[in-house]
């Protein structure tokens, strides 16, 4: 019997960092997990109507959100910090900030980890498919 796909929704207002995270995470974060299913949005509200959508048809399902820390009118740590406060048995928040020195904000946030800008795509996929496997991370 087939794994079920691992759902990873990304968060940008810039497509070329959603092209980035799309191309490090490439169809699986790691050998030993199951294929991905990626969701992208490019504005806060389209991301928070999705998942109220979703919550209110008993549908949600997610295992990793992914936030762009640097987007622009929302940024995604305030994202973070409001999907671990309003949804329930919020999955695991990997950030990505502007500078190592924003790694206050990603606790902040209540983000499990966190990633600099430019990204690393070896870094990204490792504190990804750490997270999915439900891992503890160091921040990168």
């Amino acid at each position: 019997m087939a794994e079920t796909k691992k759902q990873i929704i990304i968060y940008s207002d810039d497509s070329s960092v959603r092209s980035s995270i799309v191309s490090a995470l490439g169809v699986r974060a790691a050998k030993d997990l199951p294929e991905h299913e990626l969701h992208e949005f490019a504005t806060g509200s389209a991301l928070r109507a999705y998942v109220d959508s979703k919550n209110l048809a008993g549908g949600f399902r997610a295992d990793l959100f992914i936030l762009d820390g640097e987007a622009a009118q929302e940024g995604g740590l305030g994202m973070a910090r409001q999907l671990k406060d309003e949804v329930f048995n919020c999955p695991p928040i990997l950030v990505i900030t502007g500078r190592k020195e924003d790694k206050w904000l990603a606790a902040w946030s209540l983000a499990e980890a966190s990633v600099v800008h430019p990204i690393d795509p070896f870094t990204l996929a490792k504190t990804a498919a750490d997270l999915l496997r439900g891992r503890s991370v160091v921040s990168a």
